[in-house]
């Protein structure tokens, strides 16, 4: 099975197929991380983008049941320079190509995704069109060119929780695993006072929950869209905004929702979340050219001087000076371009990195911020 991916530039990269037999089409991106694609297929923050992964060799360790971050495959496609022949792992239950072809995702392989990521740095992002089907280059470069982009258009309705739900309530699946023979062996959670945090889902992943959870918190999750009113009578003690698809600035229902929420809870956000408090204090969010996509995304923290290594997946950032000047402190920066990747507010108990500190995949070096959250929680309730 042949595979093609066309840029709107007219730009053609072929390769073998893999996965379903389809063409779709999306933003193409690429993301750095060297293990994970698993947690990076299911990101629902991948939503309408087709992923390149830097990595060499990509599938070696096959697909499990436990690891997916979401109810499903979320990317519309996976470019890859080489798919392991074998899949080597004990809790594996099917191969990357089987995966992607019971969700109807084409994969390309043998493709130089070196050349594509430089491509991606030099032009910024680009909308593709990704096929493994009977396609001319003329057609697939047409579908790239027609595919509405990523700007102002609202994917996390695609995305979200459709009713509230309690996450995990059992408490199974968020504490710390060994292993004991073939099985998964799980240790007890923290028998630390418990509070109940309302999580807003813009598209999060299942192992920021897993990360409340062992941190201390009972998490109620909600639909993106639900109301502020709604949320009060639930009585949280806290809030969280999730990670997600798509533009911030297109989502004003959720800055609506946001400006109420952040005056009167103790609010945690992250990601997509950071950039709707950004939009719900009155400042902007700005499309970067590529994107920080990966596990190795160096940030700094202004206030204390220490480096972190960060998991990162997004296209877009706030606004430095906007924040300034709407009261906000920003207390993290990217070391690579200077956005902004942290702040907090003055005169609130609110704060948000632009980074995913559950790292899944990624580094453990942002888990300290859930020990902050329920701190912050802690002394507000």
């Amino acid at each position: 099975m042949l595979g093609i991916i066309a840029f709107e530039d007219g730009t053609i990269f072929r390769g073998k197929g893999f996965g379903a037999k389809a063409t779709t089409v999306g933003e193409c991106c690429f993301n750095t991380s060297l293990t994970g694609y698993q947690e990076i297929i299911t990101d629902p923050s991948y939503f309408s983008q087709i992923v390149t992964m830097t990595a060499v060799q990509v599938g070696n360790y096959g697909i499990n049941e436990e690891d997916v971050e979401s109810d499903g495959p979320k990317v519309k496609g996976f470019i890859i320079r080489e798919l392991s022949p074998v899949v080597s792992n004990w809790r594996a239950n099917k191969s990357l190509p089987e995966y992607l072809e019971s969700a109807a995702i084409p994969g390309v392989e043998g493709v130089d995704t070196r050349s594509i990521t430089k491509k991606l740095r030099v032009s910024g992002a680009l909308n593709a069109c990704i096929s493994t089907e009977d396609i001319s280059d003329e057609e697939a470069i047409e579908k790239a060119k027609k595919f509405s982009g990523l700007i102002g258009v609202d994917f996390v309705q695609a995305v979200s929780a459709k009713e509230s739900y309690d996450w995990d309530p059992e408490q199974r699946q968020s504490g710390a695993f060994t292993v004991v023979g073939t099985e998964l062996s799980m240790y007890a959670l923290s028998q630390v006072k418990r509070f109940t945090i309302a999580a807003l889902d813009f598209g999060a992943k299942f192992s920021i929950y897993r990360k409340l959870q062992r941190h201390g918190f009972d998490v109620r999750v909600f639909p993106a869209d639900t109301s502020a009113d709604e949320i009060k009578e639930f009585k949280p003690n806290g809030i969280f905004l999730s990670n997600g698809p798509g533009d911030p600035a297109a989502i004003d229902y959720a800055h609506k929702s946001v400006r109420v929420l952040i005056e009167q809870f103790p609010t945690f956000g992250i990601c997509l979340g950071h950039q709707i408090i950004t939009h719900a204090l009155g400042a902007e969010t700005f499309k970067l050219k590529f994107g920080h996509r990966g596990g190795n995304q160096p940030v700094k923290n202004l206030e204390t001087g220490c480096v972190s290594i960060t998991a990162q997946n997004h296209g877009f950032a706030s606004s430095k000076e906007q924040l300034e000047n709407k009261g906000a402190i920003v207390t993290e920066i990217n070391l690579n371009d200077q956005t902004v990747e942290g702040l907090r507010l003055k005169d609130r108990p609110v704060f948000s990195v632009q980074y995913h500190p559950e790292a899944a995949p990624g580094p453990n070096d942002a888990d300290p911020l859930f020990k902050s959250f329920y701190d912050l929680v802690s002394r507000n309730t």
